[in-house]
């Protein structure tokens, strides 16, 4: 019998130009994330129809090579690029799991960018006034979408197992992100008051304030950026990773994530910078792939906190997302705690305050191909911690 789908390598231009007629897709499956990932081997795979030759998917494959062994960890970053909303995942996933198999690959990890459930700003804001609420699972979902648990279903069914969530954090990426819908229940875009309305008073204020008091947020293009204005948003991520006790990634890697994603794409990465009377108080870098914007990184000084440079910035990039056509301008990860005493719990607030919604998606999930090295890999995790 003939497969229905069959998978082989393809090139960028290919993958790019499926991914440009899709609404959108994670950019952790664009082809230039393969150059800012450069310690990890990458392949962009196609799924294709045999019958008529039409490329039906794609995805971003990265791997990781075991130590001492040439075997590797495959991995799709919020990936692949398919069908998901097909009743049959495994003429999709077995051709993929064959073809990695043949690459030397002892497992498959991967996260389906399929939402499970989801939490208003309402219900949350009322999870964290509860004190016998500590979780946001815990709380009666505003949404559940039946593909998402179908999926959830088919991939234990086909083997594929589950990977644990620390926090709310899955192995990779995060399994709880943080969404402001862009468009109303028919679809249409919002305008920027309409968005304004959804924020709660004290967002709208704070946006208010840093008007006031002339917080001046400058929009730099990927590719235009210079050592300078990169040095300075470094510079204030450091600070900022030493004051809420986080890991700072090198200079280099934002500067080869601007090169590599802005050239791909001259709307695809940005740099913000938002200064008071010369001072920079707040720095973030946003990511667009049609109609999916995110704000991917960001940097605040413990200084003039009072004139809301995070607020401004903020409303900046929502405004730029909403010029571009974006639906859905996403906050990222969040933990899944709605306890109020919990160091994460800022987290959480900050955002909810933009009116928007938790988003839980599927996971993380893996399925290994060969067995001892898998169960290898995994005691290898455990020991590094």
């Amino acid at each position: 019998m003939t497969p229905r789908l069959v998978v082989r390598a393809i090139t960028k231009d290919e993958h790019l130009g499926f991914l440009t007629s899709r609404d959108s897709a994670s950019f952790l499956q664009t082809p230039a994330w393969a150059r800012v990932k450069a310690e990890w081997q990458a392949e962009s795979l196609g799924w294709f129809r045999p019958d008529t030759g039409e490329l039906a998917g794609v995805g971003l494959v990265l791997f990781r090579q075991l130590p001492k062994v040439k075997r590797y960890l495959a991995y799709l970053p919020e990936g692949p690029v398919i069908d998901w909303e097909d009743d049959e995942l495994a003429p999709w996933l077995d051709p993929l799991a064959a073809h990695l198999k043949g690459k030397g690959a002892f497992g498959v990890r991967m996260g389906p960018p399929v939402v499970t459930r989801t939490w208003d700003a309402a219900t949350i804001k009322a999870g964290l006034a509860d004190e016998s609420v500590r979780r946001l699972t815990e709380l009666t979902p505003s949404h559940r979408n039946p593909a998402g648990a179908r999926v959830v279903a088919e991939l234990r069914r086909l083997g594929w197992l589950p990977q644990s969530v620390d926090d709310g954090f899955a192995a990779g990426q995060p399994q709880h992100n943080f969404w402001l819908r862009l468009t109303d229940a028919e679809g249409a875009a919002l305008s920027g008051e309409q968005v304004l309305k959804l924020m709660n008073q004290q967002w709208r204020r704070n946006i208010k304030k840093a008007t006031k008091e002339g917080v001046e947020v400058a929009r730099i293009a990927g590719t235009e950026v210079d050592d300078a204005d990169l040095a300075a948003f470094h510079e204030l991520y450091v600070h900022t990773a030493g004051r809420d006790g986080f890991t700072p990634r090198p200079l280099s890697y934002f500067r080869t994530m601007l090169t590599s994603l802005g050239a791909e794409d001259p709307g695809r990465i940005t740099l913000w910078l938002a200064r008071h009377e010369g001072d920079l108080v707040a720095a973030t870098i946003s990511i667009r792939v049609g109609t999916h914007a995110w704000y991917s990184y960001g940097a605040s000084s413990t200084e003039k906190r009072e004139v809301r440079g995070s607020n401004a910035v903020q409303w900046a990039m929502i405004s730029d997302a909403l010029a571009a056509g974006a639906r859905i301008y996403d906050l990222r990860g969040i933990t899944d705690t709605v306890n109020a005493e919990d160091p994460h719990a800022g987290l959480i607030q900050f955002k909810v305050g933009t009116g928007g919604e938790a988003v839980e998606y599927a996971g993380e999930w893996d399925l290994p191909l060969r067995k001892s090295l898998y169960r290898a890999f995994q005691w290898y995790l455990r020991r590094r911690g």
